[in-house]
């Protein structure tokens, strides 16, 4: 605990601290709230995202099994035909944290022979595009989760500044002021007492 004067100014100063910290502590307290209501959320939609991706996937490499003709959905380099050229995300904000928020993304198709490929390609690529769009959105989700999970961290720590720390160091300078000053103030007044005894008794 650090050195504090024991005086009138220095109650003041620890009694509008302590009247800051009362006041700053249940706005940062519903910050955490929130951000833990909104982390919960969004882990929620990105698990919903992960599931329907999967289920995409299944169905995709059963059709695909049944077809088996993966290879038509692959340009000659191995890769899909289908690819991401850019991600779009807007800006969000949630409880004063900026996130990004997925709007979309732009695909590149590779050129292919339709004479060469099967009837169903365009089916395919139309559940591969989907399942792109899943990934995506699911790693943005991923960011704004771990954007708010770092801001969570940061308000978890003054919340448990101010109520194990700064509140209690405050209320206890603020005793220790008062106690002193009490005991400076009843010195004083047997002090004065004394002096009036001399007083009389020399008078007399």
């Amino acid at each position: 605990m650090a050195k504090i004067k024991l005086t009138k100014n220095e109650l003041k100063k620890q009694k509008d601290a302590l009247k800051m910290y009362k006041r700053y502590l249940p706005t940062l307290q519903l910050k955490k709230q929130q951000l833990q209501t909104e982390i919960r959320g969004i882990e929620a939609k990105a698990k919903a995202r992960a599931e329907e991706r999967e289920r995409l996937l299944a169905e995709f490499r059963a059709w695909i099994a049944v077809f088996g003709e993966e290879d038509a959905i692959r340009t000659e380099s191995g890769d899909w035909l289908l690819s991401v050229r850019e991600i779009r995300t807007t800006a969000g904000n949630i409880a004063g944290v900026e996130i990004p928020v997925y709007a979309g993304a732009d695909f590149v198709l590779a050129d292919y022979d339709l004479y060469l490929r099967p009837l169903w390609i365009d089916k395919a690529l139309d559940r591969l595009k989907a399942m792109l769009e899943l990934d995506l959105e699911i790693k943005v989700l991923q960011e704004q989760i771990a954007r708010l999970a770092r801001e969570l961290r940061i308000t978890t720590q003054r919340v448990n500044l101010f109520e194990k720390v700064k509140i209690p160091e405050t209320a206890e300078n603020i005793k220790r002021i008062r106690i002193y000053l009490g005991d400076q103030q009843t010195a004083q007044v047997v002090r004065g007492k004394i002096a009036k005894r001399k007083v009389v008794r020399a008078a007399s």
